[in-house]
């Protein structure tokens, strides 16, 4: 990255915050809107790649992508990047094709490394070519279906004795922060008929979908849905997990969000907050009908009553965030100014289950039970981000919570939602897994492969799984969801595989930079440079437990891998102090290994502190059916129990290394971490008091002289002690983090930024900050910015000619000056190529073909007048720039010689110059270029 393109992802994201509450600015957001110009980006050594664009001038530039086809709407957020650094979230336009992002006074060029990213997956053309290289850099694989396991005692899927009723509620629509449109408050209901006594309570919250559809098969996100249009119904696609729940004794509710879905695309945590608020008012509602009956809905008052001290929170993709986010400001309250609910709290929730997950804030709430399952065959999170879910709980709170990681081999994203599934859908839908790329594990009609039906039965299986061990405390079925390898019958050839954090398990080894390996070594989750990250770009499979954040590099995201060529070679791993699994029954590992590999062989030792050794026991670890098109590096639990150590006298309270010798001749694995394991599900006991943390935003104007601190706004609710990171992004200093100590009575964590002012015209400058919980504290608004505004005067802008009359082969060649010097590069003003009045037009053949490419993004063929190269109404522009500290540059047209008799050709050009803060673009004197012919 160059120092340039840095300032520019700067920039870019806080034009999207800017448009985003910003209404005046939001129409260049928008496709077919007015704009000035587009043309090809300034010259920086090539032309963007293909499929990119710069549209508009001023604070009105956009970066512009157009897809080959149509992108489908989902939950999965596309994001433009350059290299490491994320430029920001793009407006799509109505045919999902075309994205927008706006740059303001920001540089973008072809140096830049441009990627578009969907949940880590690459949608541009030019990532398109690489993966395809990359897959075909050798042989996929056909994985073979390896058996179930065994049957669970306990099937959660059966159907319950009770029979069931349904309907629906519709109330008054909810004004929601940072929505300009009210969102609905609609649901449907199925409960149990005939059931004594209050009923406990679970709630669905689909994901992120088309909101309108017509007669015709077209939809759209919009929200209101516009005329001859009417709203997809995916809140009615759990119908059947409902019905499963409401014959065991629930009361169920799923609720719709397509007024959320509508409007996230303009806000920094895609409706995480929003959807949170929703869920709570819903629930709210509920909480007063238990006390109230008479007030209930008709549909709710014919189902029993529901207990809201036992809650099940079900959310789907984006759906399952905001369910995460409920969780979490159930127990750590929102700060109000953000918060769409702000009544008490009058429920409980006992756990959540979250379907193919969004995590983009990557702050799970580590007190509440949660189950997430990750689709083997996910076309839209492909990433498999939700895995977070578990891994991003450990350390943070007291760990007492189970959180359940379940595999689900050959599922994709959509069908768990009967209303986003072809052929049961009332609008379109479709297989979110890209049928575009054959695939031996994820195409149609593969042997893994799932069909609806058998993905929506195995979705429901584990909805109730969670529900009858999180809500009504059956330790029986625990083993369905904590890696302890027990199938569901009801769940039928669905291979579902599941590993767990929290509940008793007790820290063993979590890799750390401390921690001393041989035969392996410690190796970094999240890290663009290859030596050091734990699956470099050319590994040839993806991890769920590697997805990525904000930042290109994160500390303390660690796992250990290792490579053997011979069996028998040990891999040590001696953390950098003694570890306890006492009152423990066995040891148990994540392990990952390469997908489609079978039978590797380790055997566990460990040592203690004083030097005796024990041979726990050999482990079987087989990877997972995947190709280079799945997310398939997913960590298998192993466990050995810790008999032997007992027999050998070892201190089980002081162990200091672990050994895993493998007994097959090569391979390679990650070891995620290794816990201290006994049965039993203690209750969670939530850290009430640990202190929350929400970024804000702020603005100030530099001043003319001097330096200033400001600080960034925190808010901190709660009254214990923790440790969050926080990464701060400024213009030309990368990423900084540090680790913050939140104490009781604190002001709030400390985020300075040293303001300097000056008298000189320069662009704003964004600074970006975000936060994790490391220990004893939790994280609601990740993301926050400071924008330091240029408060000084535009110079002046005036163009004089230097060679305005040449003989072809020659340059034309103009002098734009300023009346001040500038703090940054200044290209706000350019020069628009007008078609002449009298005489012929310089055209594409009369000038460099390398400087048409890179100036106007064109070819010589065909020959056209230069002021007609783009369709109108849109003219191409001659950009200007001005560096930093200067008061002139040139800009120049070369020309070319040839034999042709063409007589004297012109150039009409006018200056435009556009303000940084309207966008406004002020039309100057123009200038007439003449070109003799020579021939």
């Amino acid at each position: 990255m160059t120092t340039r393109a840095w300032r520019t992802g700067v920039a870019t994201t806080a034009a999207l915050v800017l448009a985003a509450g910003v209404p005046e600015l939001a129409y260049a957001t928008q496709e077919g809107a007015p704009a000035n110009a587009e043309q090809a980006p300034r010259s920086t050594g090539g032309q963007l790649p293909d499929g990119w664009r710069i549209s508009g001038t001023g604070p009105e530039r956009e970066l512009v992508w157009t897809a080959s086809k149509p992108v489908p709407i989902g939950d999965s957020r596309v994001e433009f990047h350059a290299g490491d650094v994320r430029l920001g979230v793009p407006v799509a336009s109505k045919d999902q094709r075309t994205f927008r992002l706006p740059l303001g006074a920001a540089q973008v060029g072809a140096g830049d490394d441009l990627k578009v990213l969907a949940s880590g997956r690459r949608l541009d053309e030019a990532g398109q070519r690489a993966e395809a290289r990359r897959r075909s850099a050798a042989p996929e694989q056909r994985a073979a279906n390896a058996p179930l396991a065994p049957a669970n005692p306990v099937d959660p899927g059966v159907k319950g004795r009770y029979q069931t009723t349904s309907g629906e509620y519709s109330l008054s629509s909810v004004k929601l922060p940072d929505f300009p449109a009210k969102v609905e408050m609609k649901a449907t209901v199925v409960g149990p008929k005939n059931a004594t006594g209050p009923r406990p309570l679970a709630l669905f919250l689909h994901g992120r979908h088309a909101t309108c559809y017509n007669a015709t098969g077209e939809d759209n996100i919009d929200w209101p849905c516009p005329s001859g249009f009417q709203q997809i119904p995916s809140y009615k696609g759990y119908l059947h997990d409902q019905k499963l729940l409401a014959s065991q004794g629930y009361v169920t509710v799923s609720i719709s969000a397509n007024g959320v879905n509508g409007q996230d695309n303009n806000v920094e945590d895609a409706g995480a907050q929003a959807r949170s608020s929703l869920v709570r008012q819903h629930l709210a509602r509920w909480a007063g009908w238990a006390k109230d009956p008479a007030t209930a809905p008709a549909a709710v008052k014919r189902l029993p009553k529901a207990n809201l001290d036992k809650v099940l929170l079900v959310g789907h993709s984006r759906g399952g965030e905001g369910v995460n986010r409920a969780a979490l400001d159930t127990l750590h309250k929102a700060p109000a100014a953000a918060d769409g609910y702000r009544g008490p709290v009058r429920w409980k929730i006992r756990g959540t289950v979250l379907i193919g997950p969004t995590i983009f804030g990557h702050n799970p709430a580590p007190d509440v039970p949660s189950l997430t399952l990750l689709p083997g065959c996910d076309g839209d999170v492909s990433d498999l981000q939700g895995q977070i879910y578990a891994d991003g709980t450990r350390g943070t709170s007291r760990g007492k919570a189970l959180h359940s990681s379940a595999y689900v081999i050959g599922a994709n994203h959509n069908y768990f939602n009967t209303e986003w599934t072809p052929g049961q859908a009332v609008a379109p839908a479709n297989d979110d897994w890209d049928e575009g790329n054959v695939d031996a594990v994820c195409s149609v009609g593969t042997a893994a492969r799932l069909k609806p039906a058998q993905q929506q039965k195995a979705g429901s299986t584990y909805i109730a799984a969670a529900a009858r061990l999180f809500v009504a405390g059956d330790d029986k079925v625990r083993p369905l969801l904590d890696g302890s390898h027990r199938s569901a019958p009801s769940a039928g050839q669905a291979r579902v595989l599941t590993h767990a954090v929290g509940a008793h398990r007790k820290p063993a080894i979590l890799p750390t930079t401390s921690t001393k390996v041989t035969g392996g070594k410690v190796c970094n989750q999240v890290d663009r440079n290859e030596a050091k990250s734990c699956l470099p770009e050319e590994s040839v499979f993806r991890s769920p437990h590697f997805a990525w954040w904000t930042v290109p590099s994160e500390p303390d995201r660690h796992a250990v891998t290792a490579k053997w060529s011979r069996t028998g070679s040990p891999v040590k791993v001696t953390p950098s102090r003694p570890f306890s699994v006492k009152g423990s029954d066995a040891l148990a590992l994540r392990v990952i290994v390469p997908p489609n590999t079978t039978g590797t062989k380790l055997d566990v030792r460990v040592t203690d502190t004083n030097g005796r050794r024990a041979d726990l026991g050999r482990v079987t670890v087989d990877g997972l059916p995947g190709t280079r098109m799945t997310t398939s590096g997913w960590a298998r639990e192993v466990r050995v129990p810790l008999k032997a150590a007992v027999r050998a006298g070892l201190d089980q309270s002081k162990l200091k290394s672990l050994e895993l010798v493998p007994r097959t001749t090569k391979g390679e694995l990650l070891l995620m971490d290794a816990w201290g394991w006994r049965p039993g599900t203690p209750a969670p006991d939530p850290a009430k008091n640990m202190p929350r943390i929400d970024l804000g935003t702020l603005t100030v104007k530099e001043g003319d002289s001097g330096t200033r601190t400001v600080r960034l706004p925190v808010s901190v609710s709660g009254q214990g002690t923790g440790k969050v990171r926080v990464f701060v992004v400024s213009p030309g200093q990368g990423v900084k983090h540090r680790t913050v100590t939140v104490k009781p009575g604190s002001q709030g964590v400390d985020v300075p930024f040293t303001v300097k002012g000056d008298k000189l015209f320069g662009e704003s400058e964004w600074n970006y900050v975000y936060a994790k919980a490391v220990r004893g504290a939790v994280v609601g608004a990740t993301d926050g910015s400071l924008t330091v505004q240029n408060d000084d005067p535009m110079p002046e802008v005036t163009v004089t000619p230097v060679a305005d009359d040449v003989a072809e082969g020659k340059p034309l060649t103009w002098r734009v000056a300023l009346s001040a010097a500038t703090e940054s590069d200044f290209y706000l003003a350019n020069l628009r190529i007008l078609p002449v009045t009298s005489g012929a037009e310089l055209s594409t053949k009369d000038v460099d073909p390398t400087w048409l490419l890179d100036q106007l993004g064109i070819e010589p063929n065909p020959e056209l007048a230069l002021s007609r190269v783009y369709p109108e109404p849109y003219h191409p522009w001659l950009w200007l720039n001005v560096p930093q500290g200067e008061r002139s540059a040139l800009v120049s047209v070369p020309t070319l010689a040839d034999t042709v008799s063409e007589g004297t050709e012109h150039l009409r050009l006018q200056l435009a110059v556009s303000d940084e803060e309207s966008g406004d673009v002020q039309y100057g004197p123009e200038f007439t270029g003449t070109v003799r012919d020579t021939a």
